[in-house]
């Protein structure tokens, strides 16, 4: 599978942010999911000792369709297939759906995207591609 365009870019960005890129790709190796399926990429991080080690894993998308509609559809579906194999095979680590700036500003224009998020509880990493850096964290 190829990597998104900005793929490279949103591990950076984690790099910068004390996360240590585990997987790239993260794959999910359970019987079910046949062919095997990528999640872009798998990180760790170590909190304070009360805390821990948090771990992640990273759905990269670019948004650069001419259809914002059509790319979050298609990226809902794999966040959600993503998220029932982690739950078998690491339920620890926490799916992130990694986003462009560009597309959270859009997102805030179309309401059936953001009622999406908020039903499905989809974790946001929204990123700039050009600074590699994250810009906001959602929960």
């Amino acid at each position: 599978m190829a990597k998104d365009i900005f793929h490279q870019a949103v591990r950076v960005a984690l790099e910068k942010e004390g996360w240590s890129i585990t997987h790239d790709p993260y794959t999910i190796n359970i019987p079910e999911f046949r062919p095997k399926q990528d999640i872009d990429l798998g990180a760790e991080k170590m909190f304070a000792a009360e805390r821990g080690l948090q771990k992640i894993a990273v759905e990269v998308k670019s948004f650069l369709n001419p259809s914002l509609v059509y790319d979050f559809h298609t990226a809902l579906g794999q966040y959600m297939n993503y998220l029932i194999g982690l739950r078998k095979q690491e339920p620890e680590r926490i799916l992130y759906l990694a986003i462009p700036s560009h597309a959270n500003r859009a997102f805030e224009s179309l309401g059936m995207i953001i009622e999406a998020i908020e039903t499905y509880h989809i974790r946001l990493i929204v990123y700039d591609a050009s600074e590699k850096m994250i810009v906001s964290w959602k929960n």
